[in-house]
């Protein structure tokens, strides 16, 4: 063999990068294999919220999630001396007094009361439809991550730690020690394939659902937006005038193509978010990781414990994966049990 590691990781999005610094921080030594096939995490807007605004309740353990992951994203700041981590407040408008006064209610909430502000906003952006005032969300922001996901290639490249290829689980052959893969040897292999686990045999029977969402970049010079809008869907600052626009839900469609229905579906949409004129820049598409009960993947193979999996990350992946990634370590290395909510092994009877 070639090469030896503790690690393995499959797949290079927000969940392999999580991992890939825990391993890092712990002194592990580890390979990353990536053939750049699932772009979830480079499409999406990279929002992280503690609050659903829909219903507008908190997000499943949003404060331990944010608390790890903030300090996190500025670690890597710091390492790859770069800007990701972006705080924007954001604005949700109301299309009702009903709506008002539910935000009320819901910002009195304990679990809440940190992130909600209690008073309406009247914006400022006139192009912003707004008939009912907004409710001001805090301790938001966005994580640039195709320019994360980008410099942290170079990063493990530099390190010699990255194979760009495709990754093949026939290759794999178990002893009572180790994996062998390849020219490689590890303890472990960890799979952070997103959507790409449908394509895994070790896992692929796990209900990740995998939800397509479509977004487009505009140009909108007029709009003089500095915070985000939620509305039918949230407008995302960029700046130099470009706005991100999303997102569709797409449960049947699993490429990452974009398609017109999602294009017209969001337009249709923004024509009751802005009143401004604007050139769309660019269109694209992503199938987003998600289960049916909201909660990640987390666990090893019943029938062997080498393989491990992180993944199932749905919408939140910036905010949650950080955090998954510390407890998957801890459960791999010290035997700390895994919540049962994450655990996979709540789906037994599948893996």
């Amino acid at each position: 063999m070639d090469t030896s590691v503790d690690y393995i990781i499959v797949g290079l999005g927000l969940a392999g990068i999580a991992f890939a610094e825990e391993l890092k921080r712990q002194g592990k030594t580890f390979v990353v294999y990536e053939d750049s096939s699932q772009t979830s995490s480079l499409v999406a807007g990279g929002m992280y919220n503690p609050v659903i605004l829909k219903r507008f309740t908190a997000v499943w353990n949003a404060k331990e999630q944010l608390d790890i992951a903030i300090p996190f994203y500025l670690s890597l700041e710091k390492k790859l001396k770069a800007s990701f981590d972006q705080p924007l407040d954001i604005y949700r408008t109301f299309k009702s007094i009903e709506e008002q006064n539910n935000w009320f209610i819901s910002s009195d909430q304990p679990a809440l009361q940190e992130y909600m502000h209690p008073e309406l906003v009247k914006l400022e952006a006139k192009h912003v439809v707004a008939p009912y005032q907004a409710g001001r969300v805090m301790h938001t922001g966005r994580i640039r991550v195709k320019e994360l996901v980008s410099a942290y290639r170079e990063y493990l490249k530099n390190e010699d730690r990255l194979k760009e290829e495709t990754f093949r689980h026939d290759r794999i052959i178990t002893w009572e020690t180790h994996i062998e893969y390849k020219n490689c040897t590890a303890a472990r292999i960890v799979f952070c394939e997103g959507n790409g686990l449908k394509r895994n045999p070790f896992f692929n029977k796990l209900p990740l659902n995998g939800t397509k969402g479509e977004l487009l970049t505009i140009h909108a010079p007029d709009l003089k937006l500095n915070d985000v809008i939620k509305s039918a869907v949230f407008v995302l600052p960029l700046g130099d005038d470009l706005y991100k626009v999303g997102a569709t839900f797409n449960w049947s469609d699993k490429t990452n193509i974009p398609t017109p229905e999602g294009r017209q579906e969001l337009e249709d949409k923004l024509k009751t978010v802005i009143t401004c004129d604007y050139d769309i820049v660019a269109h694209e598409a992503g199938v987003r990781p998600t289960t049916g009960d909201r909660r990640p993947l987390l666990g090893v193979h019943k029938d062997n414990h080498r393989l491990a999996l992180l993944n199932g990350l749905g919408t939140r992946g910036v905010m949650i994966a950080p955090l998954m990634a510390k407890k998957l370590y801890q459960f791999l290395e010290n035997d700390q049990a895994l919540d049962k909510e994450i655990d996979i092994m709540r789906f037994k009877q599948k893996n």
